[in-house]
């Protein structure tokens, strides 16, 4: 099961017994290069390797394009969520990133909750965006 993990998300880290797996795609059918708008969805997993539930409750992202901008998300939950994950269980959600150049990178970390109210933070893996040579 680690080998298919693994072939389908090709990033991921592990943070005080959470794993995070990510998958990347580029969406040609929602990009305009001719209009300077390149957009990926990503594709995240959240697993619960503890012995306790955990909550996520925030989020935040360094979103950098190709010229080096940086961009700096944070919010509240994932995709209007902040879901419980029980012991070896699992979340997943899909949303997207636009870019206004053809490449660029994403990394960044939730804000977890175990049931005893302790708060920690866990890495999300660096992923590359980028476009295909046209």
């Amino acid at each position: 099961m680690a080998d298919i993990l693994s072939s389908l998300f090709a990033h991921q880290a592990q943070t005080a017994g959470v794993m995070v797996r990510v998958s990347v795609a580029y969406l040609a059918e929602q990009s305009s290069p001719e209009a300077g708008r390149w957009f990926w969805s990503y594709h995240i997993r959240i697993e619960n390797q503890r012995d306790t539930a955990v909550q996520l409750l925030a989020r935040h992202w360094v979103i950098t394009d190709a010229r080096g901008d940086i961009h700096d998300v944070r919010g509240q939950g994932v995709v209007g969520d902040t879901p419980r994950i029980e012991p070896s269980e699992s979340y997943d959600y899909v949303s997207g990133c636009p870019l206004e150049t053809s490449s660029g990178a994403m990394a960044g970390e939730f804000h977890m909750v175990d049931e005893y109210g302790s708060t920690f933070d866990i890495k999300i893996p660096p992923f590359e965006l980028s476009a295909p040579a046209s």
